[in-house]
Protein backbone atom coordinates (compact mmCIF):
# COMPACT_ATOMS: atom_id res chain seq x y z
CA UNK A 1 0.00 0.00 0.00
CA UNK A 2 1.13 3.51 -0.74
CA UNK A 3 2.83 5.01 2.36
CA UNK A 4 0.91 8.24 1.89
CA UNK A 5 -2.39 6.36 2.10
CA UNK A 6 -1.23 4.64 5.29
CA UNK A 7 -0.33 8.00 6.76
CA UNK A 8 -3.69 9.51 5.78
CA UNK A 9 -5.56 6.49 7.16
CA UNK A 10 -3.70 6.77 10.47
CA UNK A 11 -4.48 10.47 10.75
CA UNK A 12 -8.11 9.80 9.78
CA UNK A 13 -8.48 7.22 12.56
CA UNK A 14 -6.85 9.55 15.06
CA UNK A 15 -9.19 12.39 14.08
CA UNK A 16 -12.24 10.11 14.20
CA UNK A 17 -11.35 9.04 17.74
CA UNK A 18 -10.82 12.64 18.82
CA UNK A 19 -14.14 13.71 17.28
CA UNK A 20 -15.93 10.92 19.13
CA UNK A 21 -14.29 11.99 22.38
CA UNK A 22 -15.21 15.65 21.83
CA UNK A 23 -18.82 14.78 20.96
CA UNK A 24 -19.14 12.76 24.16
CA UNK A 25 -17.71 15.67 26.16
CA UNK A 26 -20.08 18.09 24.41
CA UNK A 27 -23.08 15.95 25.40
CA UNK A 28 -21.85 15.88 28.99
CA UNK A 29 -21.44 19.67 29.01
CA UNK A 30 -24.97 20.13 27.67
CA UNK A 31 -26.30 17.82 30.41
CA UNK A 32 -24.35 19.68 33.10
CA UNK A 33 -25.53 23.07 31.84
CA UNK A 34 -29.16 21.91 31.74
CA UNK A 35 -28.89 20.53 35.28
CA UNK A 36 -27.50 23.84 36.57
CA UNK A 37 -30.17 25.86 34.77
CA UNK A 38 -32.87 23.61 36.21
CA UNK A 39 -31.42 24.02 39.70
CA UNK A 40 -31.40 27.80 39.27
CA UNK A 41 -35.06 27.72 38.26
CA UNK A 42 -35.97 25.55 41.25
CA UNK A 43 -34.09 27.83 43.64
CA UNK A 44 -35.88 30.85 42.21
CA UNK A 45 -39.29 29.22 42.55
CA UNK A 46 -38.55 28.08 46.10
CA UNK A 47 -37.20 31.50 47.08
CA UNK A 48 -40.61 32.96 46.23
CA UNK A 49 -42.40 30.24 48.21
CA UNK A 50 -44.34 29.15 45.15
CA UNK A 51 -45.87 25.75 44.66
CA UNK A 52 -46.31 24.04 41.29
CA UNK A 53 -49.84 25.39 40.81
CA UNK A 54 -48.76 28.96 41.46
CA UNK A 55 -45.82 28.61 39.11
CA UNK A 56 -48.10 27.20 36.43
CA UNK A 57 -50.56 30.07 36.87
CA UNK A 58 -47.74 32.60 36.64
CA UNK A 59 -46.35 31.05 33.47
CA UNK A 60 -49.80 30.85 31.87
CA UNK A 61 -50.49 34.51 32.62
CA UNK A 62 -47.10 35.47 31.22
CA UNK A 63 -47.88 33.47 28.10
CA UNK A 64 -51.27 35.15 27.71
CA UNK A 65 -50.05 38.72 28.30
CA UNK A 66 -46.26 39.08 28.51
CA UNK A 67 -46.38 42.89 28.75
CA UNK A 68 -48.70 42.80 31.76
CA UNK A 69 -46.52 40.18 33.41
CA UNK A 70 -43.42 42.31 32.96
CA UNK A 71 -45.18 45.33 34.52
CA UNK A 72 -45.98 43.41 37.68
CA UNK A 73 -49.70 42.92 37.06
CA UNK A 74 -49.19 39.16 37.12
CA UNK A 75 -47.44 39.42 40.47
CA UNK A 76 -50.53 41.08 41.94
CA UNK A 77 -52.65 38.25 40.59
CA UNK A 78 -50.22 35.77 42.08
CA UNK A 79 -50.44 37.41 45.51
CA UNK A 80 -54.24 37.42 45.35
CA UNK A 81 -54.19 33.65 44.86
CA UNK A 82 -52.17 32.96 47.99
Amino acid sequence: MNPKIKKINAEYEKNAAKIEELQARQKELVRMRTDLENNDILELVHSHNMDINQLSALLQSMKADPAAAMQGETEETYHDEI
